[in-house]
């Protein structure tokens, strides 16, 4: 892979790509360091008034049925232009509008042509907005921009760049996004249908990296759970969960189930390193936590992404996005992959890690195992726990695990009434930090007085756990505010009118658990962990 030099040099390969070398503008300061980098194969349409560049540009549009590029000047050319913008919009063009932003450390200041909150200027006429948060984004930001102004519903994009990025150092990995394309597919036609097999049948170690649409689509269609396991099957394939699950989409003790891939980036691709063709079904690609910087892919692994999500496919940093219902397209490929008749044996469970201290963290899952039946849905919001939850623990049908979608706290407490509330028949066990337990704990409340059969565990750490390890692995240990003491889970929800005991061995553990599965109502129990 080649790097590039400059942000302006990715850029421009990346706008050639697309076939964006036409431009209608009208040029000002803000803006020529990138007209004058530019290469000979650029063509400016030069319009002497903005609402006449955009008016062109959009005629132009219509006429060629594909993406065109517009050049603005900062917030007064934007401005100059709204009025035929508001055509563009309703008339679903798809306009990518380039402004020119100011030298990036003065535009807080209000300096003379600084575009104040640009993303937000040109809402709600467009679709995508955005000025990028650093230089190294501004490639990966175009690309979103070109694939979102051409995704079903088109429409115009607005993009704002300081004038001094484009001199800045461009990544390594943006020449994958000029490889980068998205097709909107609906059920998967047989064209699309017969190339993605293809690939998968010419892969020597394929790859299925699933999430939570996959699990959505198999609450509603239980058949979708069968498709997605005969797919793996029949290709030979492991199968990981992506990163930062919200969803539980493939039966974790199935032979062919990998864990979950650890959400950094040099996590990711020293796991995908072994294939060399992957295949990133229901989920976006990817959703990082951890900053581990490098490069996304290792030489030689193609990425296919299947999402219901317009915007998943638009704003990924890498491989060929397909727009498409995923229980269709799950099915289709089982359908038609290869069987190549290898079958693994189911995995082993990891064992749980002990210590001579207390019980562990991972004992409880042990324990939450050794009871596991059909009628258990799961709910986790114990973030020291989230990589081991799914790999540990047996988990084999749609909709029996929950973890907060977006990092948040205070989601597990509430979301385990809702879903108890929603599943009479269910017994909803909530695993849920100390720390994170604080910002819900009202919910016990509605338990209580609603008698949901919901069993809520206190993974109790005396901290923010979760964060602890972050501060270790980012080198800054001294900080304050992660440790908590002196909190009895068990009176406050005594108070709430929900039964609770304390545990601090797994055998307590054991025997509490057990009683509180065969009870009728809400029970607490306080488990604490080394």
């Amino acid at each position: 892979m080649t790097a590039q030099r400059t942000v302006l040099e990715a850029s421009a390969n990346l706008l050639r790509a697309h076939g964006l070398t036409t431009i209608f503008g009208n040029p000002g300061s803000n803006e020529l360091p990138f007209l004058a980098g530019l290469g000979n194969d650029f063509d400016f349409v030069l319009g002497l008034h903005e609402q006449v560049v955009m008016g062109m540009a959009d005629g132009y549009a219509r006429g060629t049925g594909r993406p065109v590029l517009v050049n603005l000047h900062a917030a007064s050319g934007t401005g100059n232009a709204m009025g035929a913008l508001t055509n563009a919009h309703y008339g679903h063009s798809p306009l990518v509008i380039l402004a020119g932003q100011q030298v990036r450390r003065t535009v807080g200041q209000e300096t003379m042509l600084a575009n104040v909150d640009a993303g937000a200027l040109t809402a709600p006429l467009t679709k995508y907005a955005h000025e990028p948060l650093a230089a190294a984004d501004v490639p990966r930001t175009l690309s979103q921009a070109v694939l979102e102004a051409g995704t079903a519903p088109r429409g115009p994009v607005y993009v704002s760049v300081p004038l001094d990025d484009w001199a800045e150092s461009a990544l390594p990995d943006d020449a994958l996004l000029t490889e980068r394309s998205v097709t909107t597919a609906g059920d998967l036609p047989a064209a699309l249908r017969e190339e993605l097999t293809a690939a998968l049948d010419g892969a020597e170690r394929p790859a299925l990296v699933l999430g939570p649409q996959v699990d959505v689509a198999a609450v509603a269609d239980s058949r979708v759970l069968d498709d997605v396991v005969r797919l793996a099957e029949h290709a030979d394939a492991m199968v990981y969960v992506a990163p930062s699950p919200s969803r539980c989409p493939f039966p974790t003790p199935h032979a062919n189930f990998g864990g979950v891939l650890v959400p950094g980036i040099s996590s990711v691709r020293e796991k995908l390193s072994g294939h060399d063709a992957v295949f990133v079904v229901g989920a976006p690609v990817f959703r990082y936590h951890r900053w581990e910087p490098g490069d996304y892919l290792a030489p030689g692994t193609a990425v296919w992404h299947l999402t219901e999500d317009p915007s998943e496919a638009t704003r990924a940093p890498f491989g060929r996005a397909i727009v498409a219902t995923v229980s269709a397209a799950v099915s289709a490929l089982a359908d038609s992959v290869t069987d190549r008749g290898r079958r693994r044996p189911e995995r082993s469970l990891p064992v749980a890690s002990t210590s001579p201290d207390g019980m562990t963290g991972t004992e409880i899952i042990e324990v939450l195992n050794e009871h596991v039946h059909d009628g258990v849905t799961y709910v986790n919001e114990t973030t020291t726990l989230d990589l081991d939850y799914l790999e540990r623990i047996r988990i084999t049908r749609p909709g029996g695990y929950h973890f907060p979608a977006s990092g948040g706290l205070g989601f597990g407490l509430p979301a385990a009434v809702g879903l108890s509330l929603a599943q009479p028949e269910a017994t909803v066990v909530a695993t849920v930090g100390d720390g994170s337990a604080n910002y819900g704990i009202t919910a016990l409340y509605t338990a209580a007085q609603r008698q949901t059969r919901t069993v809520f565990v206190i993974v109790n750490n005396s901290g923010y756990g979760a964060l602890a390890g972050f501060a270790k692995r980012m080198g800054v240990p001294d900080v304050p505010g992660l440790t908590l003491g002196g909190i009895d889970f068990v009176s406050v929800a005594r108070g709430y009118g929900v039964p609770g005991e304390h545990v601090s061995t797994r055998e307590e553990f054991d025997r509490v658990y057990r009683d509180a599965l065969a009870a009728s109502g809400p029970v607490l129990i306080d488990a604490r962990v080394v």
